[in-house]
C-alpha cells in the first residue's frame, strides 16, 4: 500500500518573519552607516552656516567696498574707484600715526602684561592656601567689562582728582594730564589693557606648566638647581610654543584695540585725543566711517589690518616652523 507524502505548510506568518528581520536589519544596518558617514557634517554645519553669514559674507563684502566710493549716505551707490583708497592711504598722514599708536600701545600692553602674567603663573603654580580663590581672582578682570573698567580707569588718570595724580602728589611729583599727552595717555590706555588680560593669560600659562612632567624639575633639583635656575632652565622652554602663542594672540589683540581708547576719550574719542595722540587703526576705521561717511576707506582700512593680521600669522608660523627644526 502506497504511502501518499504531502508538504506541511507552515503556519501562516512564520516562513516570513525571517525575511523581514533580516530585511530590518539591513536597514538599520544602511541607517547606521549613513549616521556615521554624515552625522559630523550636519554637527559642524551650523558653525559653517554662521560663518558664512556673518563672517566670510562680511569680508567679502567689505573687500568689494573698499574698490569703490561709497557713502554712508547712500550704500548702495558704489563709484568704481580701484585701488584709490589703498593709495590714499600710504599718503594719509592720520593713517600713519593710528599705526604707529597701535604698535606703541600694543608694545607698551604687551610686554608687561605677558611678563607679569608668566610671574603670576609661576607663583599659582606652587602649593598656596586659598590657590582656587587667586585663580579666580586673577580672572577677574577679563569678566570686568570693557566700559566699566575703562570708566574706572579714566576716574583713577583723572587729571585733577585721579588717584594716580594724589598719589605722585604725595611723593612730591606734579600731576600729569594723562589724556592730553602722548604718552601719558598711551600709558593710560595700555594699563587698561594690562589690568583686563594678564590674569586670562596668566591662567593659560598655568595651564601649560601643570602638564610640564615633574621629572624634570626632580632632576633639575638633584643636580642642584635653585627654583630660578629650573624656572629659567625647564619651565620656560617648556613654555616656549603656549609662550609664542599668547604672544600673536595678544599682538592681534593690540592691533584691533578699539573700546579702550574709544571710551578712554570721552566726547570725541573717536579721534583719540585733541591731537590723535591715542589714535588707533580701530578709531580711525570708525571714524572715516562713520563720522565722516567715507565707507569705501573705511573698508579699506579694514582690509589693510586683516593683512597686517596675515603678516603676523605668518610671522609667527615662520618662528613655530623654526623652533620645530632647532629641537
Amino acid at each position: 500500500m502506497a504511502v501518499q507524502s504531502r508538504t506541511v505548510a507552515p503556519p501562516a506568518g512564520q516562513g516570513g518573519a525571517p525575511l523581514r528581520a533580516d530585511r530590518a536589519a539591513e536597514r538599520r544596518s544602511r541607517r547606521y552607516r549613513r549616521d556615521v558617514r554624515w552625522s559630523p557634517y550636519a554637527f559642524v554645519a551650523p558653525f559653517f552656516l554662521f560663518f558664512s553669514a556673518f563672517g566670510l559674507f562680511p569680508l567679502l563684502y567689505t573687500g568689494w567696498s573698499s574698490l569703490h566710493r561709497v557713502s554712508l549716505h547712500d550704500p548702495t551707490a558704489m563709484e568704481w574707484a580701484g585701488l584709490h583708497n589703498y593709495t590714499r592711504l600710504l599718503e594719509d598722514e592720520f593713517f600713519w600715526n593710528a599705526l604707529r599708536n597701535t604698535f606703541t600701545i600694543g608694545v607698551m600692553s604687551t610686554v608687561p602684561q605677558l611678563l607679569m602674567a608668566l610671574g603670576i603663573a609661576h607663583l599659582l603654580n606652587y602649593r598656596l592656601r586659598g590657590s582656587t580663590f587667586f585663580r579666580v581672582a586673577v580672572l577677574t578682570p577679563y569678566a570686568t567689562s570693557v566700559a566699566a573698567a575703562t570708566l574706572v580707569f579714566v576716574l583713577l588718570f583723572g587729571r585733577d582728582y585721579g588717584m594716580v595724580n594724589w598719589a605722585l602728589g604725595l611723593i612730591g611729583m606734579d600731576g600729569i594730564d594723562w589724556q592730553n599727552g602722548e604718552w601719558s595717555s598711551q600709558l593710560a590706555v595700555s594699563s587698561i589693557v594690562i589690568w583686563r588680560w594678564t590674569g586670562y593669560n596668566a591662567l593659560i600659562y598655568l595651564a601649560a606648566m601643570q602638564a610640564v612632567p615633574k621629572d624634570l624639575y626632580e632632576s633639575a633639583a638633584l643636580d642642584g638647581a635653585s627654583r630660578w635656575q629650573q624656572f629659567r632652565h625647564v619651565t620656560i622652554p617648556s613654555l616656549r610654543p603656549t609662550i609664542l602663542f599668547t604672544v600673536v594672540v595678544s599682538t592681534i589683540g593690540a592691533t584691533q584695540l578699539f573700546g579702550e581708547p574709544l571710551l578712554f576719550g570721552g566726547a570725541g574719542g573717536e579721534k583719540g585725543g585733541a591731537s590723535h595722540q591715542f589714535q588707533t587703526l580701530g578709531l580711525y576705521l570708525y571714524e572715516q566711517g562713520w563720522f565722516n561717511f567715507h565707507l569705501g576707506r573705511a573698508a579699506a582700512i579694514a582690509w589693510t589690518m586683516f593683512l597686517i593680521l596675515l603678516l603676523i600669522a605668518a610671522v609667527n608660523w615662520l618662528i613655530v616652523r623654526r623652533l620645530r627644526k632647532s629641537r
